[in-house]
């Protein structure tokens, strides 16, 4: 099985456990789609996505299918994708026709949408409608929309063509199709280079005459080169904010007085363009010349310094039919070959370049000292037992993409580590930063100078790149203020985030409020914050892991409020977009809302009697962390340390003190002796190589773990839960009480709702699953 096959098995267990834990009832195909959705935002592919299927007159013509779109902050690029989507238990070829025909369903979405005005067709109350809306009626889409990105998805193998290109009502249409191979490229790197031949780009062919510019070196390789104004303009065309460096595109914006300054060169003196301007200075990790050292290709081309040259280029020859054809730009190509040194180096001339646009370090924010605590924080800090929970978890921070999944494949070398580590670190309390800056900015607002708001729900609505943003500029602390409380109180607001869209619900539940999730939810959790003055007791939720009843239902009957408070207000029929703008947060403020504060008194902080904290010190995490080493190093069985050693000692990558090295931990292991500092720091620098050569060699430990199992006990043997008692009646009085209590997870509830409605049978099996239900709605008051 090659490692694209292991993705797959992985990728397709993964689906699984989401749908199993998954409060929303999703489908696998919609679960498909979040996943790869989030893996192309985090590579910078799309941004402020949204999940919602939609699909007419499938075998008909004109049929349409979509499974999600995004819309840019700008509103230049709108994304559309479309999934395609198999349970097969190995990978499925895809065919040529079903691509095409996947491409032509979601394309037929958006043409009725923008010629037909398909939301004339749909219930305003459908997630669907504020999109086709937009689509036909907002004027600021219509105005600056440029391309259209339709990403076809599949965890299938597809080896065909790609597409063509088109245009509908004058924007250009781009395919892009991505299957179970490039996902798994997606994994492994984190983005998709972006590939150029300036010989057919978009269909012309660009002279782009170049010539070296530094001495040869280990670090990178330098060329300048001319582009003309058009070639820039067909790269933007098609690619847009993505030849902008990741790192810094959420921060510079294409506005401000160099564009006009641009613009009007560009307008009355182009044949001074070339000597007025800087230029561009980009970075790649290949280039190709031809015999007449012109540019031929390129390789993950992103756009470091010279973004705003290349966006006024584009929007003064397209909106003001302005000649381009006598603009020239120099460019500053930097080439940095070596995969380790691509992210460091092209990060320090991102930084360097853009002093002008006044990018702070804090903008770099993968490595952003802050987080880094907070990932520390994350690995070490337990939470409480609770009546639900009989062990202490871990609510992981992924910092990076893929770090969850590296850690239980570095850490858990046996069955027994990885169920042990899926108990410790449940994948539901997994969340990455995008999700932290949601439910801080969505907590409480930030008001910066001069008293403006500068972090509210609204900056939560238009989406996690534009949350996430402010959030590091407005709302993240420096580093010497986080420490464990500061993390409590994160987990607390995860928290009430994450119940409070369980309780919203969505169109698969009967107590769905509507379809403004994505902006009730902020908005409520805000205002709630807003009338107690900041006073709801977040260490009562981490201590508890859950909210109150009390709380629950109060933040449930003050959604339905906001919603529709939000929908009759609104200015506009575009609702979500009434709801990024500031004076909609300011009208919520100001409005009379129908609520009891004394229901949730005991929710909030007693002035008097406020509740005590314990703060770790930075020797109390650096004990954990040492301890979680060592626990680490001794999960090692002793043979296999030696056996580590020889492995080193065969393909050469151990000299002879380290393959010593070895010899000595599998003694320390064998005899259970004390690690010294030294000793430590030799096996985890063993550890950390095998990881890095030869992870599979760990899984050896697994047979060694096998052997020394003591004889499991039979099915029989074990006792199982009486449920004579488990009656119809019973569980329809169940279901009754946890319609609007949402104690059980919601597929829990629908099996025994089903049964109810005489969908499905009640076997022997399904009285002893819905005993555990029971036992669970007894211990939370039901009689």
């Amino acid at each position: 099985m090659n490692d694209v096959e292991k993705y797959y098995q992985s990728f397709q267990q993964d689906i699984i456990a989401l749908q199993e834990s998954d409060d929303e009832g999703g489908s696998r195909e919609q679960l498909f789609t979040r996943i790869a959705i989030d893996m192309l935002a985090d590579a910078g592919e799309t941004e402020n996505t949204t999940i919602a299927y939609d699909e007419k007159d499938l075998g008909k013509k004109g049929q349409h299918k979509i499974n999600g779109y995004a819309v840019s902050d700008n509103y230049e690029t709108v994304d559309l994708f479309i999934s395609i989507y198999n349970t097969d238990q190995t990978i499925v070829s895809i065919s040529k026709a079903e691509i095409d025909r996947a491409a032509s369903l979601v394309t037929n979405f958006f043409r009725k949408a923008t010629y037909n005005e398909y939301a004339r067709d749909i219930d305003e109350s459908r997630q669907i409608f504020d999109f086709a809306n937009q689509l036909a009626t907002y004027d600021e889409l219509k105005k600056n929309l440029i391309r259209v990105n339709i990403f076809i998805l599949t965890n299938g193998e597809y080896k065909g063509n790609i597409p063509q290109n088109k245009k509908i009502n004058g924007t250009q249409i781009f395919y892009h199709v991505f299957d179970i191979n490039k996902l798994y490229q997606l994994s492994e790197d984190s983005r998709l280079p972006i590939e150029i031949d300036f010989k057919d780009l978009g269909g012309e062919e660009f002279i782009i005459p170049c010539m070296s510019a530094s001495n040869s070196n280990d670090d990178y390789k330098a060329y300048l080169a001319i582009m003309s104004g058009k070639c820039l303009y067909k790269l933007y065309e098609q690619y847009g904010a993505r030849l902008l460096e990741q790192n810094v595109r959420s921060f510079l914006q294409f506005a401000g007085k160099i564009n006009k300054g641009i613009r009007d060169t560009i307008k009355n003196e182009p044949h001074m363009f070339f000597a007025f301007n800087n230029g561009i200075a980009a970075t790649a990790d290949y280039i190709e010349l031809d015999e007449n050292n012109h540019v031929r290709k390129i390789r993950n081309l992103q756009i470091v310094n010279g973004g705003q040259t290349t966006a006024s280029i584009y929007t003064t020859a397209k909106k003001d039919k302005t000649d381009i054809s006598n603009i020239y730009v120099q460019v500053k190509f930097s080439i940095i070959e070596n995969p380790e040194q691509y992210s460091d180096i092209v990060s320090r001339i991102s930084r360097y370049s853009n002093t002008q646009n006044k990018v702070n370090d804090a903008d770099f924010s993968a490595n952003n000292p802050a987080l880094v605590a907070i990932e520390k924080l994350s690995r070490y800090v337990l939470s409480p037992v609770t009546p639900y929970c009989d062990i202490q978890t871990h609510w992981f921070f992924e910092r990076a993409r893929g770090q969850y999944k590296t850690l239980r494949s570095r850490e858990c070398f046996t069955k027994a580590q990885r169920a042990a580590f899926d108990k410790k670190y449940p994948k539901e309390q997994m969340f990455t930063k995008v999700e932290l800056a949601k439910y801080i900015n969505a907590y409480q607002e930030v008001v910066g100078g001069y008293n403006k708001v500068v972090i509210g729900p609204n900056i939560v609505v238009r989406g996690n790149e534009k949350n996430y943003a402010e959030f590091i500029k407005h709302n993240l602390p420096d580093e010497k203020k986080i420490n464990n409380v500061y993390f409590e109180d994160a987990v607390a607001k995860a928290i009430l985030f994450k119940t409070a869209e369980k309780r919203y619900g969505t169109r698969k539940n009967d107590y769905c409020i509507g379809e403004l999730r994505q902006v009730a939810v902020p908005y409520t959790i805000s205002l709630i914050s807003y009338l107690t003055n900041n006073k709801l007791d977040l260490y009562k939720i981490w201590r508890n892991q859950s909210l109150s009843d009390e709380l629950s239902d109060f933040i449930y009957d003050l959604m339905k409020q906001v919603n529709a408070f939000i929908i009759d207000k609104s200015p506009i029929s575009h609702y979500i977009e009434w709801a990024k703008k500031d004076e909609c947060w300011e009208l919520v403020k100001q409005n009379e809302w129908n609520f009891n504060i004394e229901e949730i008194k005991s929710d909030l902080i007693d002035e008097n009697n406020p509740p005590k904290r314990k703060i770790l010190s930075n020797q109390d995490v650096s004990n954990e962390d040492e301890k979680h080493q060592e626990n680490l190093l001794r999960s090692i069985p002793y043979a296999l340390w030696e056996k580590i050693g020889k492995w080193g000692r065969d393909n050469g990558l151990l000299d002879i003190p380290q393959q010593g090295w070895a010899s000595d931990v599998a003694f320390i292991v064998q005899h259970n002796r004390q690690f010294g500092d030294r000793d430590k720091k030799h096996a985890m620098f063993l550890f950390e190589l095998v990881c890095k050569h030869n992870i599979e060699l760990l899984e050896e430990a697994d047979v060694i773990a096998e052997s020394e199992k003591p004889d499991a006990k039979s099915f029989n043997d074990i006792t199982q839960p009486s449920s004579e008692e488990i009656t119809l009646d019973l569980i329809k009085r169940m279901v009754d009480w946890d319609r609007r209590r949402r104690i059980l997870k919601d597929w829990q509830w629908s099996v025994m709702n089903e049964v109810v409605q005489g969908k499905r049978s009640l076997t022997d099996q399904m009285k002893r699953t819905f005993y555990t239900n029971l036992e669970r709605l007894k211990s939370r008051g039901f009689k």
